[in-house]
Order: structure tokens, then sequence, then C-alpha cells
């Protein structure tokens, strides 16, 4: 990791989420869910909310639906701990269900100054929650999953440019099998994406890490 790109900012925001009271939610959560990863990453991933083992754990996606995308991500060469994972709302909704408008506008500051501090080339919202709103940021019209996804848009959220993509959230391919190889298409589109960008940067790019 490239420590000198690590805003500090990333660790105040993660303390501000273990103490927040916006919402409703943390009368009922165990653990809030900051998100985990590469302070620099090049990729990250936003889900809707934590569920019910990332409650108890704290972690993002650590169920079912995480070890699915664990493996979307070994299947193009990423490994989980070189990308950025969080949700664009923090604490569980009661019974895994939809986070209401409400909580998404009083928590979703949070996942914008995260964007903010780690400025990723590429942002992937899992699921049409968090697709909704990350395109609603970007100034993009959202339609719905079954058009929009795996498309590639260019876009600017919190001042950083990025390259935008929706996909299916994990647990709906977990759900509806049908859905997993739209998944396993789409994560091949993302690294063809993340090659383009590497190559685009050239030896600029690159950082001591990658001699070693």
């Amino acid at each position: 990791m490239d420590g000198n790109r690590c805003d500090p900012e990333l660790g105040k925001i993660a303390e501000e989420i273990m103490r927040c009271k916006r919402c409703p939610l943390y009368k009922t959560r165990k653990n809030p869910v900051p998100g985990e990863g590469r302070c620099d990453a090049e990729i990250m991933f936003v889900g809707e909310a934590p569920g019910a083992r990332e409650d108890e754990t704290g972690r993002p996606f650590v169920g079912a639906a995480g070890k699915l995308l664990t493996e979307l991500l070994e299947g193009i060469g990423v490994k989980r701990e070189d990308v950025y994972i969080t949700n664009v709302v923090k604490c569980r909704p009661p019974g895994n269900r939809d986070p209401t408008e409400e909580e998404i506008a009083a928590c979703s500051p949070y996942l914008l100054r995260q964007i903010k501090a780690i400025k990723p080339k590429i942002i992937v919202a899992l699921g049409r929650h968090a697709a909704k709103f990350l395109y609603g940021q970007a100034g993009l019209k959202w339609v719905n999953m079954t058009r929009m996804h795996g498309k590639i848009y260019d876009a600017v959220i919190s001042g950083v440019e990025i390259k935008l993509m929706a996909t299916y959230h994990p647990a709906a391919a977990l759900y509806y099998p049908k859905l997993k190889p739209l998944l396993v298409e789409d994560f091949q589109k993302l690294k063809k994406l993340l090659e383009e960008i590497r190559n685009s940067a050239g030896p600029r790019g690159r950082t001591i890490l990658d001699y070693f």
C-alpha cells in the first residue's frame, strides 16, 4: 500500500460512523460497518447496507454474498484486500429490509466523504439501491439493473473523476442463480476496464510495490 496516499480523513470518517446517531438504525445495530480495504484502492465496491453477519462482525460483505464477491474478484485476478468495500448505509436495517430514503439521506454523506478520501478510479455499485444513489450523485439517469448492468460511464462524484459501473448484488445471485453468469460477465468487463486504466497510466502509474 502506498501509505503516502492514505488520507487521514478516512479514519476520522470511520470513528464518526462508530458513534453515529443520525438515523434510528443506531438503536437496533450491533456494530456499524464503515468499510474496509486499501485506503488508495483503484476499485471501490458499494453495496446498499450491512446484513446479519456484517452486523455481528462490523465488517462488510463477510456472509455468503461476501464469499461470492471474493470469488468474483479472484476470478479476475484481484485480491479482496486490494479493493475498498463499503455500503451506502453503514448500519443494518432490521430484518435485512431495504434501507429507506431517509436512512440513505442520513448516512450517504459518509460514503461521499470516503470517495473523496480514497479517490478510486472505478466505483462498482452492487445492487439497485447503491446504483440509484451513485448514479444520481453523478447526474446520470438510473433506469433499472436489467438494462444498465455492466455499462461503464464516465462520472464525477465528490469531485473525483471515476468510471462508474453497476452490477447485481451478489446476494441476488444467491437467490436467483441465473444471475450469476451475468455477474461473472460484468466482472470480466471490470477486469478489462482496470487493464485499460493501468495501461493508459504507463510508467507514471507505477509505485515502488510494482517492482517487488
